[in-house]
């Protein structure tokens, strides 16, 4: 009788460990991840736009005084948490659209200043096409886009790079460059570019022409997310929550997607896992000039949206990328653009979000 009281004890005892167990692993699932601070940026700076490569995140871009382009170039090695600087932009331009393959990075598009004497400067679209090579730090100019234009998006689908929307001129128009209290023309102009024959072809246009859009591909299908309509001045344009999925297999747009839970543009993006993360962003009206913290992924398998921990403090123009499992964010601005020349609020900060393989 004493031997079976034990017995059973034991498998009381058993069972209980093995609940308490349990419950442990459900929990530490159930973690949502935490934010981590990594090492500050050298040069804080707004309108940057991150890609990773070969293991490491390279930040590029930026946008200086008076609109005119910094074409900043940094790599950052996570294993040593530090931060080099590269080799500048030949041509700098903001806003242009980036993508990786086979290790180097392609840059398209994108802006320059217009200057006009006593007045506010403009937005010119150019057609830069740029190769940089990371293990050589050098930059190789290519064939032009077909369509010049000022922040589109790029993505990456079997050897080809598809650079989606943008922001140009109205068609017809005398106007040399894209100013905020003038009409200008957001598209759904896709061209793609063949890295190795160095051409480009048109493809069919996006159904919501859209700038400062969120993006990426993930099973060879393309989607383009959020964004900015009319204008790409954020406080002379509407903000939109739309996703559109595009097919390059068959040249098709299809039917809208799950809506993006906090309609904005102009943040920080990056793919991991067949998700696409977004992060930041900014609006601006008459009463209210401001970020986002707000961190969303998107799952094509589902068509579904998941809310991640906000973003420390809130950004726009912040460079995203993914090195690992690790969705890292850089710099940027803490608020909206459209304040007065001179009032500096761009930030080094570097956070780093931590995403739980499944």
């Amino acid at each position: 009788m004493i031997s079976l009281i034990r017995t059973h004890k034991i498998r009381r005892t058993v069972a209980t460990v093995a609940i308490i167990l349990m419950c442990t692993a459900i929990a530490y699932a159930q973690r949502p991840p935490k934010w981590e601070r990594a090492a500050a940026f050298p040069e804080a700076a707004e309108e940057l736009y991150g890609i990773s490569a070969n293991g490491k995140m390279y930040v590029i871009g930026g946008f200086g005084g008076g609109g005119k382009p910094m074409g900043i170039v940094y790599e950052y090695d996570a294993a040593g948490d530090k931060w080099t600087k590269k080799q500048s932009m030949p041509s700098p331009a903001h806003h242009a659209a980036l993508a990786e393959y086979k290790g180097k990075i392609y840059a398209f598009g994108g802006f320059v200043a217009y200057p006009v004497p006593g007045g506010t400067s403009g937005w010119q679209p150019v057609d830069n096409s740029w190769e940089y090579d990371p293990a050589t730090d050098s930059w190789k100019a290519l064939a032009a886009v077909p369509t010049k234009r000022g922040s589109p998006v790029a993505a990456v689908v079997n050897g080809k790079i598809y650079v989606i929307g943008g922001t140009m001129m109205n068609p017809g128009s005398n106007e040399p460059a894209v100013f905020m209290n003038r009409p200008a023309r957001s598209v759904g102009t896709n061209e793609v570019y063949d890295p190795a024959t160095n051409k480009w072809e048109s493809r069919s246009p996006m159904p919501t022409g859209r700038n400062h859009t969120f993006g990426g591909a993930v099973n060879d299908k393309i989607y383009v997310i959020g964004g900015r309509l009319g204008s790409p001045f954020v406080g002379a344009s509407s903000a939109t929550d739309i996703v559109e999925e595009y097919d390059p297999s068959t040249d098709q747009w299809g039917a809208p997607k799950a809506k993006m839970p906090t309609p904005r543009g102009g943040g920080g993006w990056a793919t991991y896992g067949n998700k696409i993360y977004v992060a930041g962003g900014e609006i601006n009206t008459p009463i209210v000039a401001g970020a986002f913290r707000a961190v969303e992924a998107y799952d094509p398998a589902t068509d579904t949206w998941a809310i991640l921990p906000p973003m420390p403090n809130p950004r726009h123009g912040v460079a995203g990328a993914f090195i690992g499992n690790r969705f890292h964010l850089v710099s940027g601005k803490i608020t909206s653009g459209g304040y007065e020349p001179g009032f500096q609020l761009s930030s080094t900060e570097h956070d780093v979000l931590e995403i739980a393989d499944k």
